[in-house]
């Protein structure tokens, strides 16, 4: 493929691969646009490393894996035939938005690239640790340290595309509080799913329900105070919308629902989706 093709097939799999991020992504301009979806892809490929639920994948082979991932995506030249020996053993349990690491390096926007590989190498070198441990946090520390690599990563690397792509100066701290507050609805919404069906629990031991509701709600706070910083009306959309859903998603489950509906989901996209005819960066 050509540049142009390959841009075309990385929006078909980002649109396959993100119910959350695809839509926000749209509303980003030009090469901003292309660096947050090559950011998402790459992200994609090896947390679907770290979740792969294929019991021949075990966690000391993603241990393994993510780690000499992390060096070969730091890298200043990225080595893709390694890249791809690594994972030829376990090719045939590996999706498209994995295997094709390559493509999305290929595509990340001139001076952008140093950004994006150093928070997914980072990322994998923090996903290898924990798939170690079985992702068994016991304490706040841990259920810090976990959600930062996770998500608290993903803020950041986000501010400093904001600071590359339109001289966005955001607080760190509220950074990575906007990524950690995401994750931390997450693990709610999936806090019986992740015990029942992969024996994880990603909450601290002795903690209530009600302590991790206390902590999303407290980096949701984070990530309300984050946005405030945003003055260029697209960025401020991409944001907006699954933080939106994230606090429908947090009040949904604290009322005993097990999420929002599609209906509601539609309903705030279509909101935040409305705003973006009123762009004028």
């Amino acid at each position: 493929m050509n540049e142009k093709e390959l841009q075309k097939d990385a929006i078909r799999v980002l649109k396959e691969t993100s119910r959350t991020f695809f839509i926000p992504i749209t509303f980003l301009q030009k090469d901003l646009k292309m660096a947050v979806a090559t950011a998402y892809l790459l992200m994609r490929a090896i947390d679907e490393i770290e979740d792969n639920e294929h019991v021949e994948v075990t966690n000391d082979i993603k241990y393994k894996l993510l780690n000499e991932l992390s060096g070969l995506i730091e890298a200043s030249t990225f080595d893709e035939e390694r890249y791809l020996e690594i994972l030829a053993p376990y090719e045939k349990y590996m999706p498209e938005v994995t295997m094709r690491l390559g493509d999305w390096i290929r595509l990340i926007p001139s001076g952008a690239e140093h950004l994006i590989k150093k928070s997914t190498s980072e990322m994998a070198f923090g996903m290898a640790k924990w798939a170690k441990a079985n992702w068994q946090v016991t304490t706040k520390e841990d259920l810090d340290e976990y959600t930062y690599y996770v998500a608290g990563l993903v803020g950041v690397m986000l501010s400093d595309l904001w600071e590359w792509s339109a001289g966005i100066k955001t607080d760190r701290d509220l950074a990575i509080g906007f990524g950690r507050g995401l994750q931390a609805v997450n693990i709610l919404r999936n806090q019986s799913e992740d015990m029942i069906e992969r024996g994880v629990s990603f909450v601290p031991d002795g903690w209530t329900r009600d302590q991790l509701f206390l902590f999303a709600e407290e980096n949701l706070v984070k990530a309300d105070l984050y946005i405030k910083d945003i003055n260029k009306k697209s960025i401020l959309l991409f944001c907006k919308l699954p933080l939106a859903l994230a606090h429908k998603t947090l009040k949904a489950l604290k009322e005993g629902k097990e999420k929002i509906t599609r209906e509601e989901v539609e309903q705030t996209v279509k909101e935040v989706s409305a705003e973006k005819d009123l762009i004028n960066d």
